[in-house]
């Protein structure tokens, strides 16, 4: 039965066109084989594979991962379901095995896209448009062709009923409408931003006649019907998912996909806890363990598997910037909305204790959203563009930010910096704090005391070394370890105090800052604004590296957004470690290169005996 289509209900369905009629194309325009946010593609049209890809890999066997938590929903595109679907479908680790975009990034470069379901891209120097042209190729998995109406069905749908972020995108786009021979136009309007056309290119593609529009903002564990590689052949909910090569998929031909899709079988198994996760791993029940600890990664691999060589211990070294990792203040509690309060919190971690005696002082201390590359402000004086850029928000700039001698406050290690401890005293008191009977009372009358919401041991040992600190000022610090279930819901619907959270960082960072930072972003639920920030000079900066058109322009501003949002004190910097540590059961193979943003184990392959 035809699934009745979306538009009549759209706030923006007057001006989508399914006219046959093509729009004016600009002079400058050409179709391409790809599209870049900076540049040219690397790759140039006509290329056989992808350079981080082996095309000569071996195809079939399984491979299996391991995740902790669960899962309800097979639908990870919908507010309720974001945090609770299964990981495979798509997926940016696992890689995107049912739906599939029209164009495919590259994972060798800032922010490059090929042809997927479309077979060119084409926009003007403006980008006032994108314009795909879909392969005649292009099949669902229930053999019907991916088609112009195919994505419009999809903008809608998303826009209606996905994730907040669809419908902002939507904002932007004056008109949509299918274009011959076999596209769609995306025309935008006067809000949209250089990314834009990239990211149109991104999203999943639904069949309209296989996907039940009425339902889609309900969590189902009904599988999507896609154009993917791969179909979801099992389901078991919270214990496993498993996807299986589909013997008929289009696009087993194309370049972008050489080398990828190898294994026949991919399963997903879910854990309670890390420590069942680990277990499991150590037992052989699934292939690939990624260890963020690097005392663990010293001292925890010593089993059997291990010292025989049936597991190897291996490090990848991307050449990507190193992602930053806090202790987040919910800016939408009152006692976290002053600056300087939340400066003086952060000074009171001593962080080089916490490392010396839980990690073996091993880690760096992270101080930068964009550590490690040439995009990040540490140690760098702002120059003249920057200044210029920030000059109506210094009263929101740390001048020590500015000058490039910004670093996160320095303990002597003992756990008892009494200088430290001093200064944050000062600060806070400046702000209307008083210590009387070992409790700091703040303004209100009442002691200061906030929660810490967690998930896991490893959050807890940082957690009890910040409360030991904050409690020899007289700040309590409550513990609230929950399960993975219920963290997820807490920290999506901003239900904490504080949280530690993991911001990526990327060479090419765009619109996904928007739903991490910025104002818009801070009082919708679903989003990653974790902080609620809400500050004229980060939105600006936002806008500044969006509409970036050379390199030297997208570095200036992303280099003066860093220093807008390490001027928020919006978190307690916490720490990094190059390098990617991979614990792997040697069954298991992989290319040679490395791509910039790290291992990709969808190149992967099963070694052969």
């Amino acid at each position: 039965m035809r699934i009745p289509s979306l538009q009549s209900s759209f706030f923006f369905a007057s001006i989508v066109s399914l006219s046959l009629a093509v729009a004016a194309t600009s002079a400058n325009a050409q179709p391409s084989h790809g599209l870049s946010m900076h540049g040219e593609p690397a790759v140039p049209a006509g290329f056989t594979h992808l350079p981080y890809a082996n095309p000569d890999a071996p195809k079939g066997g399984e491979i299996v991962y391991g995740v902790r938590g669960t899962f309800d929903s097979l639908n990870p595109f919908i507010v309720k379901s974001a945090t609770t679907s299964a990981r495979g479908i798509w997926d940016s680790a696992y890689g995107h095995t049912v739906l599939e975009s029209l164009l495919f990034r590259s994972r060798d470069e800032g922010f490059t896209l090929y042809g997927l379901l479309a077979e060119t891209v084409e926009t003007d120097e403006d980008r006032t448009f994108i314009e795909f042209q879909l392969r005649p190729e292009a099949k669902f998995s229930d053999g019907k062709p991916v088609r112009p109406e195919d994505v419009i069905f999809t903008m809608n749908l998303l826009t209606e009923k996905g994730r907040p972020t669809y419908a902002r995108r939507m904002d932007k786009v004056a008109k949509l409408e299918r274009v011959e021979p076999n596209g769609v136009r995306f025309t935008f309007n006067e809000k949209a931003d250089r990314e834009l056309p990239l990211l149109m290119g991104m999203i999943p593609i639904f069949p309209e006649n296989a996907t039940d529009a009425e339902t889609f903002d309900q969590t189902t564990l009904t599988p999507p019907v896609g154009s993917g590689p791969y179909l979801v052949s099992e389901v078991k909910p919270n214990e496993r998912i498993v996807y299986t090569k589909r013997d008929d998929y289009w696009g087993k031909d194309l370049a972008v996909k050489q080398g990828f899709d190898n294994f026949d079988t991919i399963r997903i198994e879910y854990f309670r806890d890390q420590n069942s996760l680990f277990e499991a791993f150590k037992k052989g029940i699934f292939d690939i363990y990624p260890e963020g600890n690097p005392t663990k990664w010293a001292t925890n691999y010593n089993f059997p598997a291990v010292n025989d060589g049936r597991v190897n211990q291996v490090v990848f070294e991307p050449d990507r910037p190193l992602p930053m990792l806090g202790i987040v203040f919910n800016q939408r509690r009152e006692m976290f909305q002053n600056k300087n309060v939340r400066k003086a919190l952060a000074d009171v971690l001593d962080f080089e204790a916490l490392n010396k005696n839980l990690y073996s002082g091993i880690y760096s201390r992270a101080a930068s959203f964009w550590q490690n590359s040439e995009l990040s402000a540490l140690g760098v004086p702002a120059s003249d563009a920057e200044k210029a850029l920030l000059e109506p928000f210094m009263d929101e700039m740390d001048p020590a930010v500015m000058d490039g001698t910004y670093k996160p406050r320095v303990h002597d290690g003992s756990g008892l910096d009494r200088t430290v401890l001093r200064d944050v005293l000062q600060a806070l008191q400046a702000e209307g704090y008083q210590l009387r009977d070992r409790k700091l009372i703040g303004p209100d009358g009442q002691q200061m005391k906030f929660a810490m919401l967690m998930v896991s041991a490893d959050q807890e040992r940082i957690a009890l070394a910040y409360q030991k600190s904050l409690a020899r000022l007289g700040i309590e610090l409550e513990l609230q370890t929950v399960d993975s279930a219920q963290f997820q819901k807490r920290r999506t619907g901003f239900d904490y105090d504080v949280v530690m959270a993991s911001f990526s960082a990327s060479l090419s960072p765009g619109a996904e800052q928007v739903w991490r930072w910025s104002t818009k972003a801070a009082d919708i639920e679903g989003t990653f604004a974790f902080a609620g920030v809400k500050s004229p000079a980060v939105d600006a900066m936002i806008d500044a590296l969006l509409a970036a058109r050379t390199r030297e322009e997208f570095v200036t501003a992303v280099r003066a957004y860093d220093r807008a949002l390490i001027s928020q004190f919006a978190l307690v910097p916490l720490y990094n470690l190059p390098g990617e540590r991979v614990a792997v059961w040697n069954k298991l193979a992989w290319p040679e290169t490395t791509p910039l943003y790290g291992y990709r184990t969808p190149t992967w392959w099963l070694r052969s005996e």
